[in-house]
């Protein structure tokens, strides 16, 4: 063992043994691997060791999918067998509801680039398991990518591939503490002290306490996971296929063949945490003993689900823990506020997801972003407020019971929840607010009746009717929505204006002015859809997403420099918009000075009332608009303020539910459905946006690549979709007869319009207006027609102050 390595990755799991691998194969050879004990000695080698494909998350399908294909490869590179099966798989439905969501499901992973399933009728879903009951099957999916892996030699495989390439593995190292450096990092352990520039927390059931060791508190908690495996079934060994991986969804169990017989695994209802704050340092091999009487309702659904099995022995019984996140997913990236510390844990489908986690997080740390969008397993998708233990354990636990039952777009899970409210929330909350959450704060979806309950759907709710009124007061009114839940950062200091040149593509604004701005990376991809004000003092704000409020920080801090300071204002500044041609009366009966001069896009401070306030003329709804920014103690008394000046103007309070679809109508895309990291400028639009004149911005020499190439493949547009009770939201293919040439990134129903809208990246090919295609909506498919951007006043009217034109 050396006294200085580049990167010590801490955790010789199937996670740790992955990271240690891909460093080594992208060039990084000066690593090495320090485990407590042996390999594998955490949750790997208890893991059922499961592989499928399907993700509904294309990135996390696509993570899969490399794992998949990189599996043979570390076989045969290693020369350790991995005990590869390539089964295939089959999803079960057992319920309409469960059996509509399949069927649209199915069409997602289609789009996603999943081409290897099918959908089967029970009959035929028996026929590749026939040991299957079909008592309550409506229907299944069946893939041909699922299977599993000897665990142990896969673990090994990764890392003696590692070795190869030069890596080091040193098992019985025990890290006992962290000491941040200049440099970077020495981990101290019980063999001596180690310095490196990096290093990465793969450390599972350890997880906490390497975090800790680092002043971090991750979001991660063990629960205990039971399975069993059956001593030989004769009607198994009778066949002549093995039996497939077998997800009864109705069930909570998952199924494999094991030998002659069969591996039942559980996800319990009652589930159960296990050392929040970490497993002790002793543990490793151990198990815990099975809970037969929690299990109990699982247990005889899974019996009655493979009848063969009532007959056999239980050889083995499993109950191990193994470690989840808040949303189940993996917690990868480096880590805000620690230079050098990297976290690839809560990988809870390590040996299905751990190829992919390895390989993004070496090229992360090498090329300094990964090649694929990785937001959906960012450690920074979560704030200091989920290191609290009471909601990692609400959360983690609701996540776990919840893992085979169906959730609905618009249903609003209660774990963790209550957390953060704006300060007018008990007044919005009396007047009918129904909640929904972003990041850690509660925001108004929209205001319903008393005694109203929304029912859980795939189509158009019983809320569709409030939403078109809402939608009604904006456009023919004034409608006011919260909008504490927009992010705000506070840029100032001498060289504030050069750095937020640099760090914008956009021209940026004059003085009292807000301009849009796309922030790119260097490989031209998108990281933000911005809006920077210039106050005209010397500061400068940019506003964006809220849960993006850690990601964006940690993007700012890394490329900070001398003479800037940039401050998250989200604890600070909270604030109320006002959208409709009545905006400007209401707001005018409240101002001191002279606020219809106030252009588009034009910022400024305010006396709104009794409140000083910061101003910018503006709506998403594409409307006559204004954004009012307070201080968090004055925002009920301006809800109060503004309700009683709209009240004979026709104020109504909204919600985001409407602000979506208002949105849809004037073909404003939003982060995460129209911009993700994973787009371009030009794919997106948002290139319109870039100043190609100014100097060096971060992505200019990518994003001039593409505007002077052949111009992106794929181009966003807006669809109208002959729809019938229910819009497509998100990944749902379109075709072009029987090509499939992209997919919907977001969609609802246009209110003022009377037409279900889409925007949707397509082949450039089939992006022009008037082009004929068709989208699968819930399962169904739908005629769908490219139309010009902005169905509701294309001309922008109304944004300016002046009346609207017809919807056409």
């Amino acid at each position: 063992m050396k006294s200085h390595y580049r990167v010590v990755v801490i955790g010789g799991g199937v996670v740790g043994a992955s990271v240690l691998y891909h460093l080594a194969k992208f060039g990084w050879s000066d690593v090495c691997l320090l485990e407590r004990s042996v390999l594998t000695a955490g949750s790997s080698w208890h893991a059922a060791g499961g592989i499928h494909a399907l993700n509904a998350d294309p990135n996390m399908a696509a993570l899969q999918a490399y794992t998949i294909d990189l599996l043979p490869e570390i076989e045969c590179e290693s020369g350790q067998n991995i005990g590869l099966h390539m089964t295939g798989g089959l999803t079960l439905a057992g319920t309409p509801e469960r059996w509509e969501w399949l069927q649209s499901a199915y069409r997602v992973f289609q789009s996603i680039g999943i081409e290897d399933c099918e959908l089967l009728t029970p009959q035929q879903a028996q026929e590749r398991c026939p040991i299957m009951s079909t008592d309550g099957i409506l229907g299944a999916m069946w893939a041909d990518r699922e299977g599993y892996v000897d665990t142990t030699g896969t673990v090994h495989a990764y890392a003696g591939a590692a070795k190869m390439r030069g890596a080091q593995v040193f098992e019985h190292t025990k890290v006992e503490r962290l000491t941040q450096t200049a440099e970077g990092w020495i981990v101290h352990t019980d063999k001596g002290d180690i310095a490196c520039e990096h290093v990465v927390n793969a450390a599972g059931l350890w997880a906490k306490q390497v975090g800790r060791m680092a002043g971090v508190e991750l979001s991660v908690s063990p629960l205990k996971h039971h399975y069993l495996i059956t001593d030989t079934i004769p009607e198994v060994a009778a066949c002549d296929f093995e039996m497939p991986m077998t997800v009864d969804l109705e069930g909570f169990t998952y199924m494999r063949q094991d030998q002659k017989g069969i591996l039942i695994g559980i996800y319990e209802v009652q589930h159960e945490h296990w050392a929040m704050d970490g497993a002790p340092w002793n543990y490793g091999m151990e198990l815990f003993a099975e809970d037969l009487d929690r299990i109990e309702n699982e247990l005889v659904l899974g019996f009655s689900r493979y009848p063969a099995a009532e007959n056999a022995g239980i050889k083995t019984w499993v109950n191990g823990a193994f470690t989840f996140s808040p949303d189940g997913n993996p917690l990868v990236g480096p880590v805000p506020g620690k230079r050098g510390y990297w976290s690839a844990c809560a990988v809870m489908a390590g040996f299905l997801q751990g190829g992919g986690v390895g390989k993004t997080l070496a090229e992360w740390m090498i090329h300094g972003e990964p090649e694929a969008d990785a937001w959906c397993m960012d450690v920074a998708r979560y704030g200091r407020w989920a290191e609290n233990k009471r909601y990692i354990r609400e959360t983690t636990g609701q996540f776990y019971s919840r893992r085979f039952v169906m959730t609905y777009p618009n249903e609003q899970l209660p774990a963790g929840r209550p957390l953060k409210r704006a300060p007018a929330y008990s007044d919005m909350d009396a007047a009918g607010a129904v909640w929904g959450t972003s990041w850690d704060m509660e925001v108004p979806l929209y205001f319903a009746p008393d005694g109203f309950k929304e029912t859980p759907t795939l189509k158009r709710s019983n809320a569709h009717p409030i939403v078109a009124e809402e939608c009604r007061a904006v456009r023919e009114a004034v409608g006011l929505l919260d909008i504490s839940a927009f992010s705000r950062y506070e840029v100032s200091g001498p060289r504030a204006e050069a750095w937020l040149d640099r760090l914008m593509a956009s021209k940026l604004p004059k003085p009292g002015r807000a301009k849009l701005a796309p922030m790119l990376a260097p490989n031209g991809r998108l990281k933000g859809d911005l809006t920077v004000f210039n106050w005209g003092d010397g500061t400068f704000w940019i506003m964006g997403s809220y849960y993006l409020r850690a990601w964006h920080m940690r993007w700012f801090d890394d490329h900070l420099e001398e003479g800037v300071a940039v401050r998250d204002l989200g604890e600070e500044v909270c604030g109320f918009s006002l959208s409709g041609p009545n905006s400007r009366a209401v707001i005018e009966r409240l101002t001191e000075g002279d606020i219809a001069a106030l252009p588009f896009m034009g910022v400024g401070e305010f006396d709104i009332g009794m409140i000083r306030a910061r101003v910018a003329r503006m709506s998403v709804c594409g409307e006559l608009g204004y954004e009012i920014n307070c201080r968090y103690g004055d925002h009920i008394t301006l809800r109060r303020a503004l309700l009683e000046a709209g009240a004979d103007h026709g104020i109504r309070e909204i919600g985001f539910n409407a602000l979506l679809s208002l949105r849809l109508e004037k073909s404003f895309g939003i982060w995460s459905a129209e911009f993700t990291q994973g787009y371009t400028p030009g794919e997106t639009g948002m290139d319109r946006w870039i100043d190609w004149e100014k100097g060096d911005f971060i992505g200019r020499e990518a994003a001039l690549a593409e505007r002077d190439g052949n111009g992106p493949a794929k181009r966003l547009v807006t669809l109208e979709i002959d729809a019938e009770g229910a819009d497509a939201s998100g990944f749902e293919p379109v075709w072009a007869g029987e090509a499939r040439i992209g997919f919907v990134t977001s969609g609802g129903y246009g209110h003022t319009t009377g037409k279900s809208l889409a925007m949707a990246l397509v082949d450039a090919a089939h992006a022009a207006p008037g082009t004929k295609l068709s989208v699968h909506v819930v399962g169904v498919e739908r005629a769908a027609t490219v139309i010009p951007p902005s169905p509701y006043d294309p001309e922008g009217r109304a944004m300016r102050g002046l009346p609207a034109a017809e919807p056409a």
